[in-house]
């Protein structure tokens, strides 16, 4: 790439006709990748995506570099244009969460469907010709997170067309297991400390808030997982005969859960929210421009919001704990008249930097005792069934931590300016994402400010069958990224 004096300035028009302009070919790269499957342990696809990335940053003229910890593989694309300016890292996850096909309204969740806003499908080739910007690209990975991979990769591929040059010399890492917690990525980055190193870390990851408009978030919650299981007869047995005489465990298991929250969905065990403090400089940066919650609450079918918050924004601030599902006996047609011998509950515990997975493990498991419950890591033998009344098999896992940048930090400012560069307006500021990502290993270990540009449409239906990306949230994810890789740190 040639050298362009940044002194120019490059306006709102020119970032929107370069775009606009290279739409169709960024269409086309996307419709390629997302043919890929990319489910986590899909290990055979999983490779085809390695060198799908390989090739494209080769030929963006990056010098790449593959890892591999404990057979996961990972990849690296690096540009320097000059040792003695800085770096920036940029996150992009690759794989997606595996599909289940019979949900899909079309055939193959890998073969990308085009849609109009009236939901009535276009022809690919007839699409193509000329994008209509309403319209939706339904396959797995479309928003999470192929589709804001491509948009960075189409707005380097723009870049080196144009002769347009970096300010800054430019890192890429590729992720092809953050849908199964990234376990091997920490490993990776305290092996490679000096590797990593940059100035900021670019997540190109995550929604858009629920308005749709272009947004930065500055951390995001980490996550535990735990499933219980509570136990009534050793098999499950006739409801008529034994109905009145043998417990039934949805009952036990129903107490359990309402010991858990209460009506307005605060968590009751006992010091589960004690170190959440939020500064009013930050709460009110938090709440500014925001849509009122009941508004929020409405759009999803539903009359009011839990109250662990006063908004929305305010009520990512703070640990969860979700039933995210429970299953026992039989319903709908398949019911049966039985006393179901278990119950089994699996939950997701959504963590702060105050309340990390260890002690929120430890108060969760110190609530069940105090209730009664007797814990178990297997199933019970018969001795035990016959001694405790309140037995509960508790197993538990901590994916990864939460992390947290401050919304008035330097790389905030920088993003900024960028989207003001690229758009003529600033983005939307979210100081916490209610999902997770693996950015932990990073802010922890190489001490960087992280922040997350959230291209996808608020509706996209991520992890769900029939995910979607707008294309003209797309287009603008190009748009955007034109103004990062063009906007000099300082």
């Amino acid at each position: 790439m040639s050298c362009i004096a940044y002194s120019q300035q490059f306006d709102t028009v020119f970032f929107d006709e370069l775009s606009r302009s290279n739409l169709k070919n960024a269409l086309v790269r996307l419709n390629s990748f997302l043919k890929i499957p990319n489910a986590s342990r899909d290990l055979i696809n999983i490779q085809k995506n390695v060198n799908w990335c390989q090739n494209e940053f080769e030929d963006l003229d990056f010098r790449v570099k593959r890892f591999n910890i404990n057979g996961t593989p990972f990849l690296l694309a690096s540009k320097t244009i000059d040792d003695r300016l800085p770096s920036l890292l940029v996150y992009l996850q690759i794989d997606g969460v595996s599909v289940d096909i019979s949900k899909w309204a079309q055939k193959n969740p890998y073969v990308p469907v085009v849609k109009n806003n009236k939901g009535e499908i276009i022809d690919w080739d007839t699409f193509i010709k000329d994008p209509e910007l309403n319209s939706k690209i339904y396959a797995r990975s479309s928003s999470d997170s192929k589709g804001p991979a491509v948009a960075f990769i189409s707005a380097l591929e723009i870049m080196k067309k144009e002769e347009l040059s970096l300010p800054y010399n430019v890192k890429v890492i590729m992720d092809f297991e953050e849908e199964i917690s990234s376990p091997n990525l920490p490993i990776l980055v305290k092996r490679e400390i000096d590797t990593f190193k940059a100035k900021y870390l670019l997540i190109m990851d995550g929604s858009r808030f629920v308005e749709n408009k272009p947004t930065l978030t500055f951390g995001a919650r980490g996550i535990a997982k735990v499933d219980m299981t509570l136990f009534g007869p050793n098999v499950p047995v006739h409801s008529g005969q034994y109905g009145n005489f043998i417990p039934n465990p949805i009952y036990e298991a129903s107490r359990l859960i309402s010991s858990l929250k209460d009506s307005d969905g605060k968590v009751l065990i006992p010091n589960w929210y004690k170190d959440v403090q939020i500064d009013e400089n930050e709460l009110a940066l938090i709440n500014k421009d925001m849509q009122p919650s009941l508004s929020i609450a409405h759009d999803f079918g539903v009359s009011s919001y839990e109250k662990v918050g006063q908004s929305y924004q305010e009520s990512l601030q703070y640990p969860s704990l979700n039933i995210r599902g429970i299953a026992s006996g039989f319903v709908g047609k398949k019911a049966r008249t039985i006393i179901p011998d278990k119950v089994e509950i699996s939950i997701d515990i959504r963590l702060v930097p105050e309340l990390g997975g260890e002690e929120a493990i430890r108060l969760l498991r110190q609530h069940l005792r105090t209730i009664g419950y007797r814990l178990l890591q297997n199933d019970p033998d018969a001795k035990t069934r016959k001694k405790y009344s309140k037995l509960v098999k508790f197993q538990s896992s901590i994916g990864y931590p939460a992390f947290q940048t401050p919304l008035s930090s330097n790389i905030g400012i920088w993003l900024k300016k960028a989207h003001m560069n690229a758009l003529g307006f600033e983005p939307i500021s979210i100081r916490r994402t209610g999902g997770s990502q693996p950015m932990a290993p990073f802010v922890n270990v190489l001490n960087l400010p992280a922040v997350a540009v959230r291209i996808p449409n608020p509706d996209n239906q991520i992890h769900a069958p029939n995910e979607n990306i707008r294309v003209g949230n797309f287009l603008e994810g190009i748009r955007i990224n034109l103004g990062i890789l063009t906007t000099p740190f300082e």
